[in-house]
């Protein structure tokens, strides 16, 4: 049997796609890091060009006053059809060291039907998905489209509430499309409906006004740096709970994963504990995870015999579903302060921006939608999963447009290694989430009053 005209579209848009995502992800767009502030520039001006030449009515890219850039762009809805907003990021996270890479990290190499780079997977694979279905369908989409393209995602997303708040009408739709997230299994589609939320903190320990030397005045006198790692290590009990109070800890009915597979996915070496109770997916979605991501200190081949005056710490909080942020990092920064020992001067402020938890009740039309064209593309049935990390969008535009339906989707799997050495995305899974996307916006232009209640989809053989 043929591919249906909606597959035949997709497949013609595939190679073309493939090409602009390599020549994305040859960008740095780490905005994290000034020095590539100008690169993250580059990227948003490179996705408006090809969302221009995917047909939009009008592509903008906008920023407020110290934020980076984003793409806007629309396609304008057929009568009576709803608006979908499509949302990536086309911001990337540093590289942890372009030495650790098999091969550069900025230079998109195939191995194994996977496409190795940062960005790949997190998450310009997710703005090509969305301009790829814009070209299958000729920048012609049977619903409205809003294509929007956040440029700090990976900061934490602190000036989106700005954003939101000017574009207010502009980004107004019925249902929105959320290209980050992933999949248990390269042929296995999920929605995921809970995401942990996020606060970040810098603590700065002082005890000294300078430095002295540790053999005259070590024994009475203490140092800053292990007065601040005592104070990091009571961020969690002895089997690694986090033992900050007032938290939220959830539970999760989802099955057990299998643990071998999940170390070697992780990379966990041999002999290292899991840390934490509970199942994995209990751990990893529904429970709050606290983490040491930085420390201002010497380097060892620069330390010399001195107590160091002061030492500081970026301490990163991630927030079961339930949670409140503000009240999360409150509690945070009064358990760092009442950790600090021997009377150390402690200073805790807010690092980044901050995500709420959120969940999602996965009920309704565009749910459904969903679910029939993801399993069509996929060949298997959808899974509802929770993911551990944290999408600052997704809470912000359900505040701002309640009435919206939110669909978290992706095209990542466990082997891509977000924000880790060696990031990659599956090729075939990529064509997958494409094929899988055009057939939800064909299928949710089938509910408009006038029109079939389905799309009709020929099966592949």
């Amino acid at each position: 049997m043929p591919p249906s005209p909606v597959t035949a579209a997709v497949q013609a848009a595939l190679p073309g796609a493939r090409a602009d995502l390599e020549r994305l992800v040859r960008i740095p767009s780490i905005w994290a890091d000034p020095s590539h502030a100008d690169d993250t520039r580059r990227s948003a001006d490179a996705v408006a060009d090809l969302a221009r030449a995917a047909g939009a009515a009008d592509v903008g890219v906008i920023a407020v006053e110290g934020g980076a850039p984003a793409v806007l762009a629309h396609w304008p809805a057929p009568e009576g059809a709803p608006t979908v907003l499509l949302y990536a990021h086309h911001d990337v996270q540093p590289t942890g060291g372009d030495d650790e890479w098999t091969s550069p990290p900025f230079e998109p190499t195939e191995r194994d039907g996977r496409l190795y780079a940062r960005g790949a997977a997190d998450d310009k694979a997710g703005v090509m998905t969305h301009l790829a279905v814009l070209r299958a369908f000729d920048g012609r989409p049977p619903v409205g489209v809003t294509l929007f393209i956040e440029g700090e995602e990976e900061s934490g997303s602190p000036t989106l509430s700005a954003l939101l708040r000017e574009h207010h009408d502009a980004l107004a739709c019925d249902v929105i499309v959320i290209a980050d997230a992933g999949n248990p299994a390269i042929d296995v589609p999920a929605l995921t409906t809970s995401l942990r939320g996020l606060v970040d903190v810098v603590i700065e320990v002082s005890m000294l006004e300078r430095p002295v030397h540790s053999g005259v005045y070590g024994g009475p006198v203490g140092d800053a740096l292990t007065a601040l790692c005592r104070t990091l290590a009571s961020l969690h009990d002895d089997d690694g709970e986090v033992a900050v109070p007032g938290l939220v800890h959830g539970r999760s009915d989802a099955p057990e994963f299998d643990e071998a597979t999940f170390r070697s996915d992780v990379g966990l070496l041999e002999g290292v504990d899991l840390i934490g109770c509970g199942t994995i997916p209990e751990r990893s979605w529904n429970k709050p995870a606290a983490a040491v991501l930085g420390i201002d200190a010497p380097r060892v081949d620069d330390s010399s015999n001195v107590l160091l005056p002061r030492a500081r710490a970026a301490v990163s909080l991630r927030l079961a579903p339930g949670d409140d942020a503000a009240k999360a990092r409150d509690a945070l920064t009064e358990h760092l302060r009442a950790h600090v020992p021997w009377g150390a001067r402690v200073d805790v402020r807010p690092h980044h921006g901050t995500a709420e938890p959120f969940s999602i009740d996965a009920t309704g039309a565009a749910y459904d939608a969903a679910r029939r064209s993801f399993a069509h593309a996929f060949g298997n049935d959808v899974v509802e999963t929770g993911i551990g990390g944290s999408i600052p969008f997704i809470a912000e535009f359900a505040r701002t447009f309640p009435g919206a339906a939110v669909l978290v989707t992706g095209v990542g799997d466990p082997a891509s290694r977000w924000h880790g050495i060696d990031e990659s995305l599956d090729l075939g899974m990529f064509g997958r989430g494409v094929l899988a996307e055009a057939l939800l916006l064909a299928d949710l232009a089938g509910s408009r009053p006038g029109a079939p209640t389905t799309i009709p989809i020929a099966v592949d053989d």
